[in-house]
């Protein structure tokens, strides 16, 4: 089950770390999920994590950057960009 926005309860700030620990847990679920791992929705979820500030989620999102493409790496970042947009 890929995690969706629906498990983040409204807007809040960027400097929110409870906001951030939970875009930082929703990365973990994709990045370590049953069955085979979803690294493109994991760095979605570790790229909004970081823009909350978390470092950790930060340098995860660059560890998976570097197993991706380039044409995955822009898929997590235009799902990231939509799902601020829907926020």
């Amino acid at each position: 089950m890929i995690p969706n926005q629906a498990m983040i309860s409204g807007r809040t700030p960027a400097s929110d770390a409870a906001a951030a620990r939970k875009l930082f847990d929703l990365g973990m679920m994709c990045a370590t999920g049953a069955g085979t791992p979803n690294l493109v929705c994991a760095h979605k979820w570790f790229n909004l994590a970081a823009m909350h500030g978390d470092k950790q989620a930060s340098a995860l999102r660059v560890e998976i950057a570097a197993e991706l493409s380039e044409s995955e790496v822009a898929a997590a970042q235009r799902a990231a960009r939509d799902w601020l947009k829907n926020q």
